[in-house]
This record gives structure tokens, sequence and C-alpha cells, in this order.
């Protein structure tokens, strides 16, 4: 990796999370450059801090940067080592925190590297089906999530994509909704209980993925049937959301921010 034995991570520390607060802008912008109008729901439902397990479908090449576009949190994802390897591109990855697992096989370096991750405070994204899926529909969801978070002691937060048909030739608006935090407490440290775990999350990103398709086709309420409130990306600071009025019982509307 060339530019970090010339010492470029160094103009930010080496710390993801103040590289990510530099770059959040500029890339939150390039991604809704590259799928205008995508909304993001439920933003505040990621702890602000704290290990954490962030569990998420995939179905484009968009979904990490619409993912992060839409946290309130740094978010160390778990990528495919084919991309890591890759000259430049892999390297820069690499500075957000991302760091290399191979798929197809038990990578013990990547769960220790995860473990560690989600110890020291911060909240991990992982793409739980491992791949990306191309017939639309949500695949099996691997145990690894479910097995650190319960390991870990830490929750798993939910989060679907509905970005299903995106690419630079069909820019679509995209939609990311968060659930809420899944506590995994109780759960035995055996295959069984990762795997009832594992079945729990499915299918709360099922439901959270009928969300965000019903979003989309509504064209973006303010608010959806769980509660969930409609935001832009994420500036800086915090979420900023869409303008709320409530209606009083005067006749006036209140904005609620």
């Amino acid at each position: 990796m060339l530019l970090t034995r010339l010492g470029v991570p160094k103009l930010w520390g080496e710390d993801p999370d103040r590289l990510w607060r530099l770059a959040r802008p500029p890339a939150s912008r390039i991604t809704m450059a590259l799928a205008p109008g995508s909304r993001g729901y439920g933003i505040e439902r990621l702890p602000a801090e704290g290990g954490a397990v962030v569990a998420a479908n995939h179905f484009s090449a968009l979904d990490p940067s619409l993912l992060g576009s839409f946290s309130r949190r740094t978010l160390y994802f778990m990528a495919k080592a084919e991309l890591i390897a890759m000259p430049v591109i892999g390297e820069a990855v690499s500075w957000t925190g991302a760091f290399p697992v191979r798929r197809g096989e038990g990578d013990r370096d990547a769960l220790r590297r995860a473990r560690e991750l989600v110890r020291a405070g911060h909240a991990l994204g992982v793409f739980v089906e491992g791949t990306r899926q191309r017939t639309g529909e949500l695949g099996p969801i691997n145990p690894g999530a479910a097995m650190i978070a319960v390991q870990e002691g830490v929750p798993v937060v939910p989060c679907a994509l509905d970005s299903f048909g995106w690419s630079l030739k069909n820019r679509r608006a995209c939609c990311v909704v968060w659930g809420e935090p899944i506590s995994l407490e109780g759960t035995p440290r055996a295959g069984r209980g990762y795997k009832q775990a594992s079945q729990l999350i499915g299918e709360e990103l099922q439901r959270l993925w009928g969300l965000a398709a019903e979003a989309v086709s509504a064209g973006f309420p303010p608010v959806l049937a769980d509660g969930a409130r409609r935001s832009r990306w994420i500036r800086p600071a915090a979420a900023v959301r869409e303008p709320h009025y409530e209606r009083r019982e005067d006749g006036l509307q209140l904005r609620v921010d």
C-alpha cells in the first residue's frame, strides 16, 4: 500500500472516525448524486455510542455508501478480501476502518478483528447475506453477525436497504430503514443459538425491507407505519430531519423538528 507507506493516513491521525467526519459531507453528496432523492428512516435508532453490530441486506454496489450516508456513526465494515486487495481503491477503503473477510470459509482473523472493534465500542457493519443478491429478494442470513454480537454482549441493529436495480445507468432513488436494536442476551453460545438469532435478524430485515419498498412507492412519506421518521443524508453533526407538522386543537399547525 504505497500511499499508506508514504504516511497519508497520518493526516487524520490514522483514526477512521476522524477521517469519516471529514469525508462524510463530500462522500454523501456524491452518493446522493448517484441516487438522487434517496432517503433514510429511523436514523436515531442506532445507539449513539457503545459496541453494536449493524446487520444489513445487500442489493447494489452503492449499498456501503448509502448505509454510511444514513448512519449517525462511523461503520467499520467487513469487506470482501478482493475489494481490499484492489490497488488504491482497496487502500482507501481500509482507511475508513474496513477490513477484509475471506468469503466462503471460516475466516478467524476477520472474526477476531470484528470482535475487537465492537469490544472497543465501535459499530461494526455487516452485510449478513455475505454477497450481493441478484434476484430482488433477501438471501439466507449467515450466522457471523449474530455470533459476534452474542460473544461480545452487544446489540444487533438491523438496517434494510431498498436499492435493488440501482446502477450507473439506472440511478433510482433508494431507501434505508433502521430498526430498533435487538438484544441477544441469553442466547446460547453455540451453533443452535446463532442460527436462532440469525433467523430473528432475518425476519426483522424482511419487515424493514418491506417498509423501505413501501416508502419508495409512496414517494417517501414523512413517517413510516412503525413510527420511523424520514431524514436526508447525515451532515457531520447529526441527522437533519425533514420538517414535520402536527395539527393542534385550535387548528394551527405546529412544526416539530
